[in-house]
């Protein structure tokens, strides 16, 4: 994934696609704080993959409030601005689940943890979470299990 993200940036740079180098070095920056904090943990081998799709995942959500902020302000051009970096992110992130595939998860998922209320969730959500690690909108997922168990 890093190699990914850091081949993207030459690329990007050598075609002079602005938003792009400044988006990529923001994913880039991102992770090696967290690198740099998991060492003081005492992990020196920074950040797995599926911790960089986490923080993409933050990196997204973020974006989109802020989208909505933005836009909620009229300040339009950096709404635009904020989902042309969302665009940029996702290209790193896995194809998602459609809502069809979710729901069918969260059944799939409420029936094999034998789930029955709300209290349940948590552990249901932890499967998902592992399971679907950036496939998934785990904010949509949760309404599906909370409607999913009655709540």
């Amino acid at each position: 994934m890093r190699d990914r993200l850091k081949e993207m940036l030459t690329t990007s740079l050598k075609a002079g696609e602005k938003r792009r180098v400044a988006t990529v070095r923001l994913i880039l920056a991102a992770i090696k704080d967290r690198d740099i904090a998991i060492r003081s943990e005492g992990q020196s081998d920074g950040v797995s993959d599926e911790e960089i799709l986490s923080i993409l995942q933050k990196m997204v959500k973020q974006r989109r409030e802020s989208t909505v902020l933005y836009e909620e302000g009229g300040r339009l051009e950096l709404a635009a601005q904020e989902e042309e970096e969302i665009a940029i992110i996702q290209e790193f992130l896995p194809a998602q689940i459609g809502d069809d595939e979710m729901a069918a998860a969260v059944a799939e998922i409420v029936a094999e943890t034998g789930a029955a209320s709300l209290k349940d969730m948590g552990s249901v959500m932890a499967i998902l979470k592992e399971r679907y690690a950036g496939r998934m909108d785990f904010a949509q997922a949760a309404g599906q299990v909370k409607s999913h168990l009655g709540g």
